[in-house]
C-alpha cells in the first residue's frame, strides 16, 4: 500500500517548524564559542530530538573544522541541509544568525552615534584590552590542539612573524597556503585508507567561485563600497580556517591596519562585544560592515552590515553544500589530512601575530596590561562565562 503523500507533507512540516525552533532556541541562549556550541547540539538534535547520532554529528562538525568558514554555523546548516534540503538549511542559516548579526549592527549604529554626538566611550575602556585578552587564551587553546610537531610549531612561528611585520590582507592566504602545501608533502605519515572514486557534484562549488570571481570584478570596476565590502567578506570567509580567533587578525589586518575603515578602539570594543553574545563569533563582520558606511547615513549603515553578513556566511554555505555530499571519499585521501596540519598550524601564527599588534598600544599602560592579565586568568582557571566578564566589564567602565 503506497502512504498517504496529503498526510506525509503536513507532518514533515511540522518535524522542520520544530527544528526551526530548535535553532532559534540555540541562537538564543549558545555563549560560549563552537566547543559549548557543539555541546548544546549534542543535547537538543541528538539526546532531545533524534535527528542524528552522536557519531553523525562528530564527523559532520569534524568536516566543517577543515572546511573554511565558521564551524558552529556549518554544522547547524549541514544538519538543514541533511534534514530538509538546501531550501530549509537557508532558513537555518538566517535563523542561526539573525539574533547576534541584529545586535552586532546596533552596536556598529550605536557607536557611530556616540562618536557623532560627542559623547564618550570610556565606558568601553575596560573592554578592549579584555578583548586582547580573549584572544591570547584562543590562540593559545587552539594551539595546544594544532601544534604536535617540530614542523608545525615553526610553521606557527613563520606564520605570526610574517604577518606581524607584513600587515597587509595579501600575507593571509599566502601564510595559510605555504602552511598546508607544507605539511602535505608529509602525506606518508597519515595512515592509509582505501579509496573510492570521488563523484563530485560541482555545482555549489562554481557557485562559490563565480560569487567569487563576480565580486572581485565589480568591485574593480564600480569602486562602489557596498560591493567592496561583500567581495572583501566573501574573501576572508572563503579562506578562514579555525574559527572566529582566527578571523580576528584577517579582519584587523584588512580593515584596521591597511585601509583604515575603522579605528583600533572601535575594532576592539566590537570585539570584546561579541565576546558576550550567543550565536557565531563571525557577526562582528555586520559590526564592522555597519562603521565602514558610517558616512552614508542609516540606510548605508544597514545596507552596510546587510553586504558584509552575507559576504561572510554566503563561502562556508556554499562550500559546505559542496563537500558535504562526497566527504566520505575525500577525507580517505592522505595528502588532504596531511595539509590540515599546516593551516591550522599557519592559522595559529596569524592569531598570535594579531594578539602582539593589538596589545603594543596598551604595553605603556598598566591598567590595560593589568585587565588582559586578569582576563586571561579568569578564563583559563575559572568557569565565568565570557559572557559574564564582558558584563562586569563595561559596569566597570559606566562606575569607575
Amino acid at each position: 500500500m503506497l502512504p498517504n503523500l496529503s498526510t506525509i507533507r503536513p507532518v514533515r512540516k511540522i518535524r522542520y517548524i520544530i527544528f526551526l525552533k530548535d535553532v532559534l532556541i540555540l541562537a538564543l541562549t549558545t555563549f560560549g564559542g563552537p566547543q559549548v556550541h557543539l555541546a548544546m547540539f549534542y543535547d537538543r538534535f541528538v539526546r532531545l530530538r533524534g535527528y542524528l547520532t552522536e557519531a553523525e554529528l562528530m564527523e559532520l562538525n569534524a568536516l566543517c573544522q577543515v572546511l573554511p568558514g565558521p564551524t558552529s554555523t556549518q554544522t547547524i546548516t549541514a544538519l538543514g541541509f541533511k534534514i530538509g534540503g538546501p531550501n530549509l538549511a537557508y532558513l537555518t542559516l538566517l535563523i542561526w544568525v539573525l539574533p547576534a548579526v541584529s545586535i552586532m549592527t546596533a552596536a556598529g549604529m550605536g557607536v557611530y552615534y556616540l562618536e557623532q554626538n560627542y559623547l564618550s566611550l570610556r565606558f568601553a575602556r575596560y573592554i578592549q584590552p579584555m578583548a586582547v585578552g580573549f584572544l591570547v587564551v584562543s590562540g593559545y587553546r587552539i594551539g595546544k590542539m594544532v601544534i604536535q610537531s617540530q614542523i608545525s610549531l615553526t610553521l606557527a612561528i613563520m606564520a605570526a612573524v610574517a604577518a606581524y611585520i607584513f600587515r597587509s590582507p595579501v600575507m593571509t592566504p599566502i601564510v595559510i597556503v605555504v602552511g598546508g602545501l607544507t605539511t602535505a608533502l608529509t602525506y606518508q605519515k597519515q595512515e592509509r585508507m582505501t579509496k573510492e572514486p570521488l563523484q563530485v557534484q560541482w555545482a555549489n562549488f562554481f557557485l562559490w567561485l563565480g560569487v567569487l570571481l563576480a565580486a572581485a570584478g565589480l568591485g574593480a570596476v564600480t569602486q562602489l563600497l557596498p560591493v567592496r565590502l561583500f567581495e572583501n567578506f566573501y574573501r576572508n570567509g572563503s579562506l578562514v580556517f579555525g574559527g572566529g580567533q582566527v578571523l580576528t587578525p584577517m579582519l584587523y589586518n584588512e580593515f584596521v591596519a591597511f585601509k583604515h575603515y575603522l579605528t583600533r578602539e572601535e575594532f576592539l570594543s566590537g570585539l570584546g562585544l561579541v565576546q558576550a553574545l550567543p550565536g557565531p563569533v563571525f557577526s562582528f563582520a555586520s559590526y564592522i560592515g555597519a562603521l565602514s558606511m558610517r558616512d552614508a547615513g542609516m540606510n548605508g549603515q544597514f545596507w552596510g552590515s546587510f553586504v558584509s553578513t552575507a559576504g561572510i556566511f554566503l563561502p562556508g554555505t556554499f562550500l559546505i553544500f559542496f563537500v558535504y555530499r562526497f566527504w566520505a571519499q575525500l577525507k580517505r585521501y592522505r595528502v588532504v589530512r596531511a595539509s590540515l596540519d599546516g593551516i591550522n598550524a599557519a592559522s595559529t601564527g596569524l592569531t598570535a601575530a594579531a594578539a602582539v599588534a593589538l596589545f603594543e598600544p596598551m604595553a605603556p599602560h598598566w591598567p590595560s596590561v593589568v585587565v588582559v592579565l586578569l582576563t586571561m586568568a579568569a578564563l583559563l582557571y575559572t568557569r565565568i562565562p565570557p559572557f559574564v566578564l564582558i558584563l562586569a566589564g563595561l559596569l566597570a567602565g559606566v562606575f569607575l
